[in-house]
């Protein structure tokens, strides 16, 4: 029998809590809790959970700090879920190595979704996989072929190359600096206008359905099936 993901909950908020822990459970999920940063890491170290829900606001350390300091010794995905709106905050959890983002409050079902999306990524690490689909398109990234409906689309180079580095991230947001420094380099990490023109001539030929979702003033994602 197969063990339940262990899910690990930062939050100094006890009705956020009281709230998940039920909701996941019920899920399917195995909950621990920390209701500050340090609890969290010692735990994160300790356990070695599947996923971290990791909120930002936490009486002892700032989440941002918790972020950096988990990915020195873990790859564990993490959403982080804050009331920070702000998109220089949801950046910077981007750029610190979080996996996604999911602002409060949220709602039960889209969060639930999201960390299914982190789950399944993490179950593929280990190995890429041959045809990431996406609606109606199918990115074959041993073939290095984009196909919607069985029909091969014309993509150039660096058109594939942009849709599979968001295939191989599925569901997950890469902002701008990201995308630009993998397809263009260190040197045009704040040429935002190459990745929109890149992203618009790249949506004109996978259309019908549009299968990059844009974080407005943060990045993209490919759109996850649902499951």
């Amino acid at each position: 029998m197969t063990a339940a993901p262990r899910i690990l909950v930062i939050d100094d908020e006890r009705q956020i809590h009281r709230f998940l822990g039920p909701a996941l459970e019920a899920a399917g999920y195995a909950v621990a809790r920390a209701e500050s940063g340090a609890e969290g890491l010692r735990l994160a170290a300790n356990s070695a959970p599947d996923l971290v829900l990791l909120d930002l606001g936490l009486p002892d350390l700032d989440g941002q700090d918790v972020l950096r300091r988990l990915r020195d010794f873990s790859a564990v995905p993490v959403i982080v879920l804050s009331a920070r709106d702000r998109e220089a905050e949801k950046i910077a959890a981007l750029d610190n190595g979080a996996d996604d983002y999911v602002e409060k409050p949220f709602a039960l079902g889209e969060l639930l979704a999201r960390l299914r999306a982190a789950l399944r990524r993490q179950t593929t690490a280990g190995g890429e996989a041959g045809v990431i689909r996406a609606g109606d398109v199918e990115i074959d990234l041993a073939r290095h072929e984009v196909r919607r409906n069985g029909a091969v689309l014309p993509l150039a180079r660096r058109e594939f190359a942009l849709l599979a580095l968001l295939a191989r991230h599925d569901g997950r947001v890469l902002t701008h600096r990201q995308l630009l420094v993998a397809l263009w380099g260190p040197a045009h990490a704040e040429d935002i206008n190459y990745l929109r023109v890149a992203i618009w001539q790249l949506r004109r030929k996978l259309r019908p359905g549009n299968v990059i979702v844009n974080e407005p003033g943060v990045g993209y994602r490919l759109r996850s099936p649902p499951g």
